[in-house]
């Protein structure tokens, strides 16, 4: 379990700076489209997801937007920033256009690691639908397994800094339901 803290503890920061990021951005940046005749929408992908706004989504999807756009600072792709952001329905649209379910960020972590620490079940039965590979590891070796495998006492400061720095995006984290529904997940990947 100690591998585990190190990688969300390092993703603070850049956490934070991606959050200032797609503030900056949801002034209008549009992405490259890449499809015939569709346009991508003033907002970009990553806000677009985080804010549940379905159509945009699937308008990146029509105009062939890359679906798999890195975040400038953690390198999340935007099938990560819903796992984070438990915005199931945007995931849903994501894996049915055929993101890489297995894309991993900066820190080597893909959305099945994400969704399995933030507890988003329905996310993570998606993803094992999808055949997301439970095996990939991390840079600091951790499977989505491992990242909720240890007691949530170990953990509660890392959500917590977690829910301070992504708060302002609209994060709010129940700390009963996470210690709860951790072994949940843990047993959904084994």
């Amino acid at each position: 379990m100690k591998t585990v803290v190190p990688y969300f503890i390092s993703s603070i920061t850049k956490v934070s700076l991606w959050a200032v990021v797609l503030v900056l951005t949801a002034c209008g940046v549009k992405e490259n489209a890449q499809g015939q005749g569709a346009k991508a929408p003033d907002v970009d992908l990553h806000t677009a997801v985080v804010s549940e706004n379905l159509e945009a989504v699937k308008q990146h999807i029509a105009a062939g937007s890359d679906l798999n756009v890195k975040d400038p600072f953690g390198g999340s792709s935007p099938l990560i920033s819903a796992a984070v952001f438990g915005k199931t329905e945007a995931a849903k649209l994501l894996l049915n256009a055929g993101v890489d379910i297995n894309f991993q960020n900066n820190d080597g972590s893909t959305a099945l690691h994400t969704a399995a620490f933030f507890c988003r079940p329905e996310i993570v039965k998606l993803l094992l639908e999808k055949n997301a590979d439970t095996t990939i590891r991390n840079t600091y070796g951790a499977t989505a397994y491992d990242n909720v495998a240890g007691p949530f006492s170990e953990l509660k400061d890392v959500y917590g800094m977690m829910e301070q720095s992504l708060g302002p995006m609209g994060l709010k984290l129940d700390y009963a339901y996470l210690e709860k529904t951790r072994p949940e997940i843990a047993e959904m990947l084994k």
